[in-house]
């Protein structure tokens, strides 16, 4: 008797996948995987061939073994800990499947979203290799942290790295242990893993045969038409940057214009996503006329750029096309993470040259001390810095996308395995949001004024040393720094850690303000007073240590926006006539957000 083959609902209700899209997918596979190989091939030649341990982490975990080893005991002692903890969770779990009521032998932190499906709780299995996980993840990281003896930056970076190779560790970053991927396998026939497979040669495909992480559909956005979009025209250009001036949307304006220095690493329209959380649309609204620099994305030809360069040709070109589109020459200051740094560097050498245009200073995330830099240090020894270097010489540049990867893995579990898990596991485009596509739109660093900043700031940290650092034939000390400053820094910041930032307290010769936001080095400070979301806190005292001052804050709701507006409206209230851009001796070079802000650097 003939049986009809089983359908697609048969199987224990596992549907199959249809057999046209398997083929399609397959056929699609073998065609962009020789290309994607191609391209890598292509690209290791031209890099030339990285070593067997390019971040040097080998010797660092040496280093720790060896130390670990001279206290057998007290590794002894971690073991017992780790097995008594692991012979409760399989006694607890043999109880809960016998029906028995039990208590979680750990939890993970609430903050921590890899496990927030129910089925990680709800069942036996799952539940036992979630806490397998977590007590798995508690050892390693006690056990490094018991090693003793080791100097201050071999102990961050070994921390460092066992907390990637733990987050990469996760069960939930796997298909067989992460009942959330299972379901979808089950419900979709396979079709998933088929989807994410072909968003992972997506990527490939996007890195030259390097796993480039789309974060967001990059479809629904473009620059100039529903993100940065706070009207405005583009007054001045030179090599490094085009300086737009905006729109002004009142009558009367504040007679001082505002700068706004933001950093070359990334692109300036993190202050300009959308009209509803841009930090440049608002200042418009609150009567600034608003200029900001828009760094160039450089390419070899402007290698031999060095951070000297970006002074005279940023901010000091900037104040002379700001005196020329508005007659005035005194100004209000703001600079971004590294646009504040190189913003403290020019406002020393104005010191210096007793130029006093620049009548107040406003510093986001920004860091002048970097003795403790955070965990950006890890990347900054000698043996990564030759490397680093040879391979900028070679290109004449530091590529976007190495720049990217390093911070991204600051914050791994958020910026790479959650997007892992979301496409390639469970085989969904990425979610459109402004902020995760202005975080890919990368861009190169030139070769000279990279390895400057690292090498002088990072790994010397001479710019707090007085004459120290030399730009453009003048000696900085930044004590000389004496007109009103108001430092903004945000609590959870992992590129510029607020009590490395507050240490600039300390150092400038004139009035402070230091304000600490909610959150982290982007949604702290991108903080609309209408999302009513991230408190921030304030001290009128700046005592010498950043946790006295914390202890004697007090915390208020909401954005600090508009304490910011208050204390700079403050240092001069006087109003004028709005100023239209390209209406002064400086015309109109285009419509905001300008050409270099568009120019891509895709790999």
């Amino acid at each position: 008797m003939s049986q009809d083959p089983p359908t697609s609902e048969d199987r224990a209700g596992f549907r199959l996948p249809d057999p046209a899209l398997v083929t399609r997918t397959m056929a699609d596979v073998a065609e962009r995987s020789q290309r994607i190989v191609t391209d890598f091939l292509k690209r290791q030649g031209s890099d030339g061939p990285p070593g067997p341990d390019p971040l040097h982490i080998g010797s660092a975990f040496l280093e720790m073994t060896t130390r670990l080893m001279t206290n057998p005991a007290r590794l002894m002692q971690a073991q017992i800990g780790f097995w008594q903890d692991y012979l409760t969770l399989w006694q607890n779990t043999a109880r809960r499947m016998m029906g028995e009521p039990v208590k979680s032998v750990i939890e993970e932190p609430q903050s921590d979203r890899r496990f927030k499906d129910e089925a990680w709780r709800e069942n036996e299995i799952f539940d036992f290799i979630r806490q397998s996980y977590l007590l798995s993840a508690r050892f390693f990281t006690n056990v490094v942290h018991g090693a003793e003896g080791l100097d201050q930056k071999t102990a961050q970076k070994v921390d460092f790295y066992t907390r990637q190779f733990v987050d990469a560790m996760s069960p939930s970053n796997f298909l067989l242990t992460n009942p959330e991927v299972l379901r979808r396998t089950a419900e979709t026939g396979g079709e998933n893993l088929l989807k994410g497979l072909s968003n992972l040669l997506t990527d490939l495909e996007r890195g030259k045969g390097q796993l480039r992480i789309r974060m967001t559909d990059e479809t629904k956005f473009k620059v100039g038409e529903n993100i940065a979009v706070t009207p405005g025209k583009v007054v001045y250009r030179n090599d490094l940057m085009e300086l737009i001036q905006y729109t002004p949307t009142t009558e009367k304006v504040l007679k001082r214009p505002l700068l706004i220095i933001p950093p070359w690493i990334n692109k300036f329209y993190i202050l300009d996503l959308r009209p509803k959380n841009s930090f440049i649309r608002w200042a418009v609204e609150q009567g600034h006329t608003v200029f900001v620099i828009s760094w160039v994305n450089p390419d070899e030809k402007l290698a031999e750029k060095g951070f000297d360069d970006y002074m005279r040709e940023g901010p000091y070109a900037a104040l002379d096309a700001v005196e020329q589109a508005t007659g005035e020459r005194a100004v209000n200051a703001i600079g971004y993470c590294l646009g504040g740094t190189l913003l403290a560097c020019t406002l020393a050498h104005m010191a210096a040259k007793k130029d006093t245009r620049i009548k107040s200073a406003t510093f986001f995330t920004t860091m002048i001390d970097f003795a403790e830099a955070g965990e950006l240090g890890v990347f900054i020894d000698e043996e990564q810095l030759q490397s680093l270097e040879d391979k900028m010489q070679r290109r004449g540049y530091l590529e976007g996308s190495d720049m990217a990867t390093t911070f991204n893995m600051l914050r791994a579990n958020d910026l790479i395995w959650s997007f892992v898990v979301n496409n390639y596991l469970m085989g969904q485009e990425p979610f459109p949001f402004d902020l995760l596509y202005w975080n890919d739109d990368s861009t190169r660093m030139p070769a000279r004024m990279h390895s400057f900043y690292l090498r002088r700031m990072y790994q010397q940290n001479d710019l707090v040393k007085p004459g120290e650092i030399e730009l453009d034939g003048v000696a900085l000390d930044l004590r000389k720094v004496k007109l009103p400053t108001y430092i903004l820094s945000t609590r959870e910041d992992h590129i510029a850690p607020w009590k490395s930032t507050y240490r600039a307290t300390q150092i400038y010769g004139g009035k402070v303000r230091f304000v600490l936001a909610a959150s982290g080095h982007i949604a702290g400070v991108v903080n609309p007073p209408e999302s009513g979301k991230y408190s921030h806190w304030v001290n009128e005292e700046l005592p010498p240590e950043p946790e006295a001052w914390f202890k004697g804050a007090t915390e208020l709701a909401g954005s600090w926006w508009g304490d910011w507006h208050r204390w700079v409206s403050s240092q001069d209230r006087t109003m004028v006539e709005a100023r239209i851009p390209g209406s002064g001796k400086l015309k109109a070079l285009g419509d905001a957000p300008g050409e270099y802000v568009k120019v891509q650097a895709k790999d």
